[in-house]
């Protein structure tokens, strides 16, 4: 299984890189708007907004995904077998167990989430139930399990807070020309101003949708790392192959498929659905195949 462990130090590296370029992003434009400005007022309040906005969203985040997905909880007698499932997972992980969720969903699906792994819970819809066997739901669990534990929740949400500081700030100082016409900034002469001006316009116009980019590139890099942290879970990659195969032969329709919670799926609920090309620019997850063959890779 070496090549797991070679697989999550890229993929982990990679994240890492990600989040370096967000916080030059974010600098590059902070420092542009508070020199143009001449008063880094501004860019502080935005920043603080942002953390609080997106904190709150992180702390409500669970109960949110859950009531959007219809998801209803079940405990051991209601279904032993997926129950066992995820509580030998944890067992091997060390993971407290999670609580459980079923979705009325027939698309071959499941998702985790929670803000930790003492808050954590996994949500399974009733295609994945009736149409996986126990060796491909247990590969499902056990990337989904990798979520928690690898603490996917918080990366995407501070992913989320960095990109929403990046928008906040390049729409507020957008709108602050339109209304407050495009004069000089404070305390700069002129020709300064004006070079810090073309700065801030061009960051503030190409910064949010970088960083929309990759924010989205952290996402399918978590989900890489969930498939590689779930076959060294499981020792048996066979099981999560045959899984997302299944996963990628199913166009049923998901009826509670939502923008906002598209990437805590295992793929994406949008399918049976026509998609344009712009909407798969900015989908959450790496195409199947290469998932597949990537776990393949790791088999041989």
């Amino acid at each position: 299984m070496a090549n797991v462990y070679d697989f999550q130090a890229a993929n982990i590296r990679r994240t890492w890189v990600m989040f370096g370029v967000f916080f030059i992003v974010l600098g590059g434009l902070g420092w542009a708007i508070s020199s143009y400005y001449g008063d880094p007022t501004f860019l502080i309040g935005a920043v603080i907004f942002s953390i609080v906005y997106s904190l709150i969203s992180y702390y409500a985040s669970a109960s949110i995904a859950l009531s959007l997905a219809r998801a209803q909880t079940i405990d051991k007698n209601d279904n032993p077998t997926l129950w066992n499932i995820v509580e030998n997972l944890c067992i091997a992980d060390g993971l407290p167990m999670p609580k459980l969720y079923v979705t009325p969903e027939l698309q071959i699906n499941a998702f985790a989430t929670g803000r930790d792994p003492l808050h954590a819970a996994v949500a399974v819809t009733q295609g994945a139930l009736q149409r996986l066997d126990k060796n491909e739901l247990e590969g499902v669990i056990a990337h989904e399990l990798s979520h928690v534990r690898n603490r996917d929740i918080l990366v995407s949400t501070v992913a989320a807070i960095l990109a929403g500081i990046i928008s906040l700030v390049a729409d507020v100082f957008l709108r602050s020309l339109f209304f407050g016409g495009f004069g000089g900034g404070r305390g700069q002469n002129s020709e300064a101003g004006e070079v810090f001006f073309l700065v801030a316009i061009v960051l503030s116009i190409l910064a949010p949708i970088g960083t929309v980019l990759i924010q989205l590139a952290i996402s399918r890099r978590r989900e890489a790392l969930a498939d590689a942290s779930g076959v060294l879970l499981t020792r048996y990659p066979e099981g999560l192959i045959s899984a997302l195969q299944k996963i990628a032969a199913d166009d049923t329709p998901m009826r509670a498929a939502k923008d906002s919670t598209a990437h805590l799926w295992i793929d994406t609920p949008f399918k049976g659905q026509s998609v344009s090309w712009w909407h798969k620019l900015f989908m959450t997850h790496p195409p199947i195949a290469e998932r597949i063959a990537a776990l393949q890779k790791m088999a041989g």
